[in-house]
């Protein structure tokens, strides 16, 4: 294949990274207000196979270092190819977009963020017909069930911005589809590797109570990948025995863990943020993240362009969440869990969100406890921690139950002796305690 593009094509790309200073064009992203992906079924007389369609802006008429949106619009047919595999293939995107030498796919649905090198355009990568026929042939390589498909790009924002607001009802009616199935109605679960390229310790437990966390798979789409591609990135999940029913924790869920992350994660507690939580990989559509000075939760979405109430944006946060590591406090999610009945069930459910970008409050408004709507903080509100915190006592949130009172010890100078001499062996041994001081004095003995 590579003979017949200008840049190479191959596993090899997978993880590459663009920077900044590297990259020709930056297609969607968090700066980029419209862009979607999205597969959709047809039957085989309505497509035109191997066909590539561009609607705006190609690459060679984009300025260096411009910031542009995006659609990309694949749409199959062949006899077994159905409905149910829309987002099976929809999330290969991805995967085949990372093949290719200097281009760059990170991200899914609306939050896609894709980036082109300077080398790869100067090799000659200058128009969206190489990334559609690239994406063609890698797609009836790997999935023989397609015989037709036809591959459509869109770069100007009046044609983005309307295919997305009608891409975002198809989102949402596949995400409809497992909220009335629970985790207690099936006999297996779903794995998903395909982040691994970007975070090679992370893997995916997918449930009917907890979606990817890139919000693209849910338990039917893992079904359905599984079936139709047995040897690709989903797969099945013997659930196991239900070891603990407060910390959702599953025999077969730690078994493929410890496979699957190469010993590097032993178990998964699906549904908090503390303990043995889930990996984070970098496609998470949202951050949870603690916020201990309350005793809550906060939530952070990608298009969120502010400062959180901890004082950082959603990017430092990404950077200390993402990588496939279990990391108590902070865990990516997809905003679809948040309707979930099991959301984050262990650590006290909606009882314990305090703070979220109005963006995403209104998204999930209807998830949330009508007693809790107008308890949960958003930037509107502030976006600062004693603020938050006399915010929740006024609106008594239930997370107050948490607060301890805190000792607090005032001193203008704190010499520091050992302890054997201060108290004649006795231990010292402060809860909950805050240590004031504006001078500490260390003496070597």
């Amino acid at each position: 294949m590579a003979e017949e593009f200008p840049v190479e094509i191959g596993v090899v790309y997978e993880g590459e990274r663009i920077r900044k200073q590297d990259m020709q064009v930056e297609l969607g992203g968090t700066k980029v207000d419209y862009k979607a992906e999205l597969v959709q079924c047809r039957k085989v007389d309505e497509i035109e196979d191997g066909k590539v369609i561009i609607k705006g802006r190609d690459l060679q008429a984009m300025e260096e270092g411009g910031q542009y949106p995006l659609v990309i619009l694949v749409e199959v047919a062949g006899e077994q190819v159905e409905k149910d595999l829309e987002a099976v293939i929809e999330r290969r995107i991805h995967d085949f977009s990372n093949y290719i030498e200097g281009f760059m796919h990170v991200n899914q649905r609306y939050d896609i963020w894709c980036r082109l090198s300077k080398k790869s355009f100067q090799k000659g990568f200058n128009s969206f017909t190489y990334l559609g026929q690239a994406l063609i042939k890698l797609f009836k390589a790997e999935l023989p069930i397609i015989e037709k498909i036809q591959i459509t790009i869109l770069t100007e924002e009046e044609d983005v911005k309307p295919f997305e607001e009608e891409a975002r009802k198809i989102y949402e009616a596949r995400d409809a589809r497992a909220r009335d199935l629970s985790d207690d109605d099936v006999d297996e679960f779903y794995g998903c590797v395909l982040c691994q390229s970007f975070a090679p310790t992370h893997v995916c437990a997918i449930t009917p109570d907890r979606i990817s966390l890139c919000g693209a798979i849910n338990w039917f789409d893992g079904r359905a990948a599984a079936r139709v591609d047995p040897k690709g990135p989903n797969f099945k999940i013997e659930k196991g025995e239900l070891i603990d029913k407060e910390k959702f924790e599953y025999t077969g869920i730690n078994e493929m863990v410890k496979e699957k992350s190469l010993g590097e994660n032993q178990r998964f507690w699906l549904h908090t943020m503390f303990g043995n939580p889930h990996t984070s990989c970098g496609c998470f559509e949202a951050i949870a993240f603690f916020i201990p000075e309350v005793e809550g939760i906060g939530i952070c979405h990608r298009n969120y362009r502010g400062e959180t109430v901890i004082g950082v944006p959603f990017s430092t946060l990404a950077t200390q969440t993402g990588g496939g590591k279990q990391l108590d406090g902070f865990l990516g999610i997809a905003i679809e869990y948040m309707r979930s009945p099991k959301f984050f069930a262990t650590d006290g459910g909606w009882n314990r969100i305090v703070w979220m970008p109005k963006f995403i409050k209104e998204q999930v408004r209807d998830a949330i406890p009508e007693h809790l709507y107008d308890k949960i903080a958003t930037e509107e509100i502030t976006t600062d921690i004693n603020e938050l915190k006399q915010f929740l006592d006024q609106q008594d949130h239930p997370v107050k139950e948490r607060w301890i009172e805190e000792a607090v010890i005032e001193a203008d100078e704190l010499e520091v002796i050992p302890l054997d001499q201060a108290f004649a062996g006795t231990r010292l041994i402060l809860k909950n305690a805050r240590i004031h001081a504006d001078k500490v004095i260390i003496r070597r003995k």
